[in-house]
């Protein structure tokens, strides 16, 4: 390759990379659909037109950021498998919430995390990508590790209410405004990760053993 075109692919690939940063970044804040071509180019320092050079559109350039985020969706729950085999299942379900909240709650900057929240609540085309090859999978594998430790058919409906229990320990820790306006102890910090995540792993398997025993639920 030529030195001229050798310089003209690293600064196409500088380019790129500065698209997806300034992106991932407005996407986090404000959702795709608040989030012009424009303020991306301007944010990335780039030509206007180098979003459809690159990406094709905008939901072009959306999309690879929500296949990231896949892409770490499947690192993950492969990780959280790899951890619990060859386990019994209450540790197999401790292994995948120690791995997979670890991976979660240490997320440096949590942007990621904030595309998918807004895709949830306000969808665009990328929704089922987004669900079927990231999240489904990872549900489907929190339910098989339920339904053995509850001792019941993955059907149960117990299984689905659990796992979404599970689920929403982890969210309730990510970074937000309210855990912010509360205070230290509804924050996550370095410093915390290993409690808080312990804790939600206790928590889990606590609840789950008082449901498969039939644990009365207390009358006032």
């Amino acid at each position: 390759m030529k030195a001229s075109a050798f310089a003209r692919s690293n600064g196409d690939q500088e380019t790129r990379e500065r698209l997806l940063a300034a992106a991932k970044r407005l996407f986090a804040e404000r959702g795709f659909k608040h989030v012009t071509v424009r303020e991306i180019c301007h944010a990335a320092q780039a030509n206007v037109a180098s979003v459809n050079y690159h990406f094709g559109d905008k939901l072009g350039l959306y999309r690879e950021i929500v296949q990231s985020a896949i892409e770490r969706m499947r690192t993950t729950t492969e990780a959280a498998r790899a951890a619990g085999a060859g386990r019994p299942p209450a540790e197999q379900l401790r292994c995948y919430i120690t791995t997979v909240n670890r991976r979660l709650l240490a997320a440096q900057d949590g942007m990621l995390q904030r595309v998918i929240a807004r895709e949830m609540y306000d969808p665009t085309p990328a929704l089922d990508e987004l669900v079927e090859q990231g999240l489904r999978p990872r549900l489907d594998q929190l339910s098989a590790l339920v339904a053995r430790v509850l001792g019941c058919d993955v059907a149960d409906p117990r299984v689905l209410r659990c796992a979404a229990s599970i689920q929403a320990q982890t969210i309730a820790y990510l970074p937000n405004a309210i855990a912010d306006r509360i205070g230290p102890h509804a924050r996550l910090t370095a410093g915390r990760l290993d409690e808080i995540v312990a804790h939600i792993a206790d928590f889990s398997l606590a609840g789950l053993d008082a449901i498969r025993r039939g644990h009365p639920r207390q009358r006032r």
